[in-house]
């Protein structure tokens, strides 16, 4: 494959492996296995019903780990275990302090618009933390706060390739319409969905149609859904989010990726699937 090909792989949730130029970088790592439970904070626990890909024993050499929020579907205690301590994790500052506390120095807090580059030679991915809200309005001092992820494709000086938008567990809201006005065209985004909801009253993930009118907002040329099927605390299917995106004459940006397959990013005009299992 040539040096300029990034590949992204579905593992499941949230959790991606995405490769570029020798760059490897998982985001947010949930390992945890179907029927064991990921702790969502005030006591609020959720039941896997879904099998990640790969194990975590199984993880390629890494460079980085986006993670989006410290919530237990994204961070869990058998990534805590496993992941080398060393390890640069570009995360929100309340997720930094923590993950330091706990023994991960390279974590690193950034804020919204903060821009962090993990280089290898001639190859670079540039992250750059985008707005996100966990819940509406004064409800979400109660979850943790969370970051979308902008990742930008290219040489370490010089003009991205390509680029990548990861919305993260956000609701959609005014300031999501500022993505596109700093970042015009953006070639793939990879959206959090499942209309999550705690306690069975307060949602706090995006559902179908937030997920389509933030793929419309952002102007994400196609778009990659995950996170929706697996834990009990996602009400809102993929099918929600499949019509509505239809609805919205959007149906072409679709691409859905199984767990443990492969697709390559690029720029929209070139960008092309190739299916193949996780490694």
């Amino acid at each position: 494959m040539p040096a300029d090909t990034a590949t992204l792989t579905f593992i499941g949730n949230a959790t991606t492996i995405i490769r570029y130029g020798g760059i490897t970088l998982l985001t947010d790592p949930n390992f945890l296995r179907r029927g064991e439970r990921a702790d969502l904070g005030h006591g609020i626990t959720s039941r896997r019903v879904k099998d990640p890909a790969i194990s975590v024993d199984e993880l390629p050499e890494l460079d980085g780990v986006v993670l989006s929020h410290l919530h237990g579907d994204h961070w869990d205690p058998v990534a805590e275990r496993y992941l080398d301590r060393r390890l640069p994790i570009l995360t929100t500052g309340a997720a930094a302090r923590a993950l330091r506390g706990r023994g991960f120095r390279a974590a690193e807090a950034m804020r919204t618009w903060d821009t962090e580059t993990v280089a290898k030679g001639d190859h670079a991915i540039r992250v750059t933390a985008l707005p996100g809200r966990h819940a509406p309005g004064p409800l979400r001092r109660l979850l943790p706060p969370v970051m979308g992820s902008l990742l930008e494709f290219g040489p370490p000086d010089g003009e991205p390739r390509f680029r990548l938008c990861i919305s993260g567990d956000t609701l959609m809201y005014d300031e999501i319409a500022e993505i596109r006005h700093r970042y015009p065209g953006i070639d793939a985004g990879v959206v959090h969905l499942g209309g999550t909801r705690l306690l069975g009253l307060l949602t706090v993930t995006m559902d179908g149609r937030q997920g389509a009118q933030w793929l419309e907002t952002t102007g994400c040329a196609t778009a990659v859904p995950v996170h929706y099927d697996d834990y009990t605390v996602m009400k809102s299917p993929l099918s929600d989010f499949d019509k509505e995106v239809g609805r919205r004459g959007m149906a072409a940006r679709l691409r859905h990726v199984e767990r443990g397959g492969t697709i390559t990013l690029g720029p929209a005009r070139t960008e092309s699937p190739a299916p193949h299992p996780a490694r």
